[in-house]
Order: structure tokens, then C-alpha cells, then sequence
């Protein structure tokens, strides 16, 4: 999927809504459009790739395609954990590039009405954090909207 097919289809999201799926890295919730999930994978064993940035944790083989293991805790600069029974992957298609993220731990898959969707604040450029797109304000829960293709490809 191109830049183009991407920004446009992020702008569709932001302005009729969607299904996200919504999963936990420490104790955030964090989300992203459910379109580009292929499947969710428990934790398979990693091969080691040398000399790659150290979010990448190795590369696994799905269905006869070597695809990158990109963990988001890394991304975010926080520490790995051990990971548990709960700890897995979610397999993601950008149609030019596909990735599985290594996340905690799976929550829910939710459908967002335009209205819940809000700007990340932006307070005198206190918002570095990239990869978060929106915030999706559901009064009780605050949840990050990842910019899913920012994440996986920068």
C-alpha cells in the first residue's frame, strides 16, 4: 500500500470511525486500525538477525515468508519483559511490507465512532512520540491510536 493509499485510508478512519484492535503494552491500551491485521499469533521462537536496530527481535516464517518481529515496548524505548503465555503477536499487511508485533498482551476489538476520536494535545511540542496518530476518548478509557505504518516502517 502505498503512502497515498495509506494517508487516505487513515483519513476514512478519522472521519467515519472503524473497528480497532486494542491491546496492552505495559498497563496502556494501545490500538490500531483493524484492517491491516492479518492474524494473531502466539510467541514463536525468533531467528536472530545481526546487526539490525534493536527493535528488531528476529524474524519468523509465516506460510513460507520470512517476516520481521518488531517489538513495540523497544520502539517506545521502554525495557523488554519475559514474556509470558499472554505475550503474542500481531501479523500486520501494508500491502508492500508486513511485520508481526510482539504486544503483552491482546485486549479487544472495538468499533470507534468519529466523535471518540480526538488530536493527540500538543503543548508547545510536548507530543514527540511519533507514532501515536489519535487519542480515542471512550470517557472511562483513554486509549492510543498508533499510526501503524510510521510504527512498523520508521
Amino acid at each position: 500500500m502505498s503512502e497515498e493509499l495509506y494517508a487516505e485510508s487513515v483519513k476514512n478512519f478519522l472521519t467515519g470511525g472503524g473497528e480497532v484492535l486494542m491491546f496492552y503494552i505495559e498497563e496502556k491500551l494501545y490500538a490500531f486500525d483493524i484492517q491491516y491485521v492479518t492474524e494473531i499469533i502466539q510467541m514463536q521462537p525468533l531467528t536472530y538477525v545481526p546487526k539490525v536496530p534493536e527493535y528488531i527481535r528476529g524474524v519468523i516464517n509465516i506460510r513460507g515468508k520470512v517476516v520481521p518481529v518488531i517489538s513495540i515496548r523497544k520502539k517506545f524505548g521502554m525495557d523488554e519483559q519475559v514474556y509470558d503465555k499472554r505475550t503474542c503477536m500481531i501479523v500486520v499487511d501494508l500491502g508492500d511490507y508486513q511485520a508481526a508485533l510482539i504486544v503483552d498482551r491482546m485486549y479487544e476489538v472495538l468499533t470507534v465512532a468519529p466523535d471518540a476520536i480526538c488530536p493527540t494535545p500538543d503543548f508547545k511540542n510536548v507530543n514527540t512520540n511519533k507514532y501515536i496518530q489519535n487519542i480515542i476518548d471512550l470517557g472511562q478509557d483513554t486509549i492510543m491510536l498508533l499510526q501503524i505504518r510510521r510504527l512498523v516502517l520508521e
